[in-house]
């Protein structure tokens, strides 16, 4: 099966923190990374995605895609 997240979060060290997390779970980059302004916050925000392959098991809508 192959799982998608799309991880965001603010322009800082928290959203670095995130995606190493992610890599060293498993997950790889998928596609370049976004930036773009939140009004609502006025501030920068991160967005990346990551796709992971994961062997002997089927997808479920109810599985917590961050503890695969």
């Amino acid at each position: 099966m192959k799982l998608y997240r799309f991880l965001t979060g603010p322009d800082d060290a928290s959203f670095c923190h995130k995606v190493t997390a992610a890599l060293n779970r498993g997950w790889e980059l998928h596609g370049s990374p976004s930036y773009a302004y939140n009004d609502e916050t006025r501030s920068m925000q991160c967005g990346q995605a990551v796709v992971k392959e994961v062997a002997g098991k089927d997808y479920v809508p109810e599985m917590k895609l961050s503890e695969q």
